[in-house]
């Protein structure tokens, strides 16, 4: 069984409440998302990047997508478990007094922000270029604001997540996508165009 179609088959492997939802995409959205011009960087990432200045190089680099083999695939299959696991949900509020604040799991819990920054740092722990680790913005199911880990591959865009555990390309997820890193600098964010009819579009305020 070939790469491509394992990936394919991940599709059918996501949480009953996403299938539920009844998720509706474009007959062909592409398989890697399409981005817009510069916006301006999530409060949150502005505060991670002061509190962690080596995590935000303020530089251009050449970006990369990563040619995803068996072995690297189950590599993003198991970090993203092994996270998913290790760390226990709590919100910024219980966690620091706060309504919002980006930073690593601290003894053990997070909010999505804490997961996708650890699951970023591990995978370039691992050897994966941070080019194609790019964090990202979207509004889920309950049209809240979410982050998850975009890895931009030779096969499309795929998605870490800490609501699914599958790991699915990105026009997979019953999310509507806002905004992720450039692939070029961690400190530049990109708007992306998200057309897709999902339910997102249909959930009141």
């Amino acid at each position: 069984m070939n790469l491509l179609r394992n990936i394919l088959l991940a599709c059918a492997i996501v949480l009953p409440a996403a299938v539920a939802a009844g998720t509706a995409a474009s007959a062909d959205p592409g398989r890697f998302m399409e981005m817009n011009t510069v916006v301006k960087a999530p409060i949150g990432h502005k505060q991670f990047c002061r509190d962690n200045a080596w995590a935000c190089p303020d530089e251009q680099t050449e970006p990369v997508v990563v040619r995803l083999d068996e072995a690297r695939w189950q590599e993003l299959i198991d970090i993203n478990a092994e996270v998913n696991r290790r760390v226990r949900p709590m919100t910024d509020e219980d966690l620091f007094g706060v309504a919002e604040r980006w930073t690593y799991p601290v003894e053990g819990y997070g909010d999505c922000e804490e997961y996708v920054l650890e699951k970023q740092r591990i995978l370039e722990e691992a050897g994966w270029p941070r080019s194609a680790l790019l964090i990202t913005v979207a509004k889920d199911v309950k049209n809240s604001g979410h982050a998850v880990l975009t890895v931009r591959t030779d096969h499309g865009d795929v998605i870490l997540d800490n609501q699914i555990e599958a790991v699915l390309p990105w026009y997979s997820t019953p999310y509507r996508y806002i905004k992720r890193q450039s692939a070029s600098s961690p400190v530049i964010w990109t708007g992306i165009s998200d057309t897709r009819v999902t339910t997102v579009s249909s959930v009141s305020n």
